[in-house]
């Protein structure tokens, strides 16, 4: 499709502020993860094909769209003490951490803005698709779910109706899913190693929803080893209840994770796999959503994978746009 105007129709939001967003040497989710992402662009020749830019603070009101008070007051305070963990021992509080929260919110929603404007056409946020959280609670590494929050302010803000989560990351997106089971219109589509083996032992394949939404979600576990073939059947599924379903925005959690030598998780992807994704995902935003497209960089902790995957994810972006 044709981009009238001056800027390259994808833009990529990275910075100091989300890079902070990480806990630490040794731990799995790290700090280095964005300059990771940033030599697998170089590598593929793309910084002059995107337009980048930087990242955004949150309000608390934002952030508040989806979790509630107390829990932004407790992440506060923990953040000022500096010492704990936020959840039950996977997510560390470090001096800092609300902040580098609320950039990651902020700069999700900023992206989201500028799709919405008609700045770009599709935007991609490398550390971001922190979709663990819950309203109330930190979960997973993750202490805001950004996705959740774009969500809400694409409704309440934007009066956009019909939302198209995918989730390609091997963890169960259950922040979001939980977050909207009983909302028909919050459409979730989540391919992850089925949660009988890992983290959060969640989204089997009878989980559609609740109550007036029973049916319009679809979760699509997959077995441990589950590799490229795997992941085509699933995603032709997910083409077509995507394309019942007509949503009028996509958001893309790109989880790295899923792509074979990842430490925590046990898919066995490739990049391929998330050049589908991206690709598919263009044309059925194109088709449906005016072309409205955010990916979110989500989980992966093999740091080759995290350049190879996410880049690939924009790559087709610009080559599909």
């Amino acid at each position: 499709m044709s981009h009238q105007g001056k800027n390259p129709p994808v833009t990529v939001l990275a910075g100091d502020a989300i890079a902070r967003y990480g806990f630490g040497e040794g731990h799995p989710f790290g700090p280095d993860r964005q300059a990771v992402f940033l030599r697998g662009l170089d590598e593929r020749g793309l910084p002059g094909k995107v337009t980048l830019e930087g990242p955004e603070d949150a309000t608390r009101a934002d952030v508040e769209l989806f979790h509630s008070p107390h829990h932004v007051e407790f992440v506060e305070q923990m953040s000022m003490a500096g010492e704990g963990f936020l959840d039950f021992g996977d997510t560390p509080a470090f001096p800092g951490i609300f902040d580098a929260a609320r950039s990651v919110v902020g700069t999700t929603l900023r992206a989201g803005e500028m799709v919405m404007r008609g700045q770009c056409r599709r935007a991609f946020v490398p550390i971001a698709g922190l979709h663990h959280a819950a309203r109330v609670r930190t979960s997973g590494f993750c202490v805001f779910n950004d996705c959740a929050v774009l969500i809400e302010a694409l409704r309440k803000r934007h009066g956009i109706r019909r939302i198209a989560y995918v989730d390609i990351d091997a963890h169960h997106g259950d922040g979001v899913f939980y977050g909207f089971a009983d909302d028909p219109d919050v459409l979730v589509a989540d391919i992850h190693e089925d949660g009988r083996f890992l983290f959060p032992g969640t989204g089997h394949r009878d989980e559609t929803g609740d109550g007036d939404a029973v049916g319009t979600k679809l979760n699509i576990p997959l077995l441990p080893g589950s590799g490229d073939e795997e992941f085509r059947a699933a995603w032709s599924e997910v083409e077509t209840y995507l394309t019942d379903a007509r949503p009028e925005f996509i958001i893309l959690q790109c989880g790295a994770d899923s792509i074979a030598g990842d430490p925590i998780t046990h898919l066995q992807f490739s990049e391929d796999a998330h050049g589908t994704a991206a690709a598919s995902l263009c044309e059925i935003a194109d088709r449906f959503a005016d072309g409205r497209l955010v990916a979110l960089g989500g989980g992966g902790y093999n740091r080759r994978n995290i350049a190879v995957g996410w880049s690939r994810v924009v790559q087709e972006m610009v080559e599909n746009t």
